[in-house]
């Protein structure tokens, strides 16, 4: 957490306070209250605005690690016998543009995100303004059954996107959330998707590899061959060992690995 928050970098009170009273004015409604919350996303600053406006506060410095992250992931692509398909941003402004933009088609397609409000720069920061849900869970926080029950659910709704051309980028299972039984997919990040191949696959990876420790290997892999065929899983595969470079996954590699090549025999 520490690391995330020196990356993540801070800004004055003053500042946090002076862009939540811009974007309660611009949704029409007067300032009352700003908390910031301590979350492990290290490219934003996330603060909820009257208790009903869920804000992100986008830095020079969030853009700044977002394009190391994402020439890291790039190059760890290329290790999956890939072009990388990872896109950066210029600026702030444009990374909550496209968290705008990306959440918009999500729920286009029908698939619960919070409501898209607002996207603008205030001074050097970029902001971003959706409707706040209130009492969710994670879906890594969840007991086994619940997360079972809502596998279906979760693999129906990535390949919709897929099939619409979208990828999320950063599927993880805190970028899952559940609220009475309902999923909702945030902080899809920026992808090729002239690579949506490529990018399906590794999303697919990244859905078995947020599930594994959640359900257990063979679980989540049944459930992924419901919604993708052998061969999508099979490019899956292949990407599998680099999401497990990755800090923010944490599961068996091999167990996974073995229970697709038993799925695809």
């Amino acid at each position: 957490m520490a690391i995330r928050r020196l990356l993540r970098g801070q800004i004055p009170q003053t500042d946090i306070e002076a862009v939540a009273r811009e974007a309660a004015r611009r949704q029409g409604t007067a300032y009352e209250s700003v908390r910031q919350l301590d979350s492990d996303n290290w490219l934003s600053i996330p603060c909820v605005v009257n208790e009903q406006l869920f804000v992100k506060i986008v830095t020079e410095q969030n853009a700044f690690v977002h394009a190391l992250l994402t020439a890291g992931r790039n190059l760890g692509a290329l290790t999956s016998r890939s072009e990388g398909f990872f896109e950066r941003f210029e600026t702030p402004v444009s990374m909550a543009e496209h968290d705008l933009e990306a959440t918009r088609r999500i729920r286009e397609l029908g698939i619960n995100a919070p409501e898209p409000l607002e996207a603008f720069e205030y001074e050097e920061y970029g902001v971003l303004v959706l409707e706040y849900l209130q009492e969710f869970e994670p879906l890594d926080r969840l007991d086994t059954a619940t997360v079972e029950a809502l596998l279906p659910a979760v693999f129906e709704a990535l390949s919709m996107m897929h099939e619409a051309g979208i990828a999320h980028g950063d599927l993880r299972g805190e970028n899952v959330l559940v609220i009475r039984d309902e999923i909702y997919f945030i902080d899809a990040t920026k992808v090729n998707e002239q690579a949506i191949e490529d990018a399906r696959a590794y999303d697919i990876a990244c859905a078995l590899a947020a599930l594994q420790p959640l359900v257990g290997a063979q679980t989540a892999v049944r459930a992924a061959s419901e919604f993708y065929t052998d061969n999508q899983l099979l490019d899956a595969e292949a990407y599998l060992d680099f999401v497990n470079l990755r800090p923010d996954h944490d599961f068996d590699t091999l167990q996974t690995k073995g229970e697709l090549e038993k799925e695809l025999s």
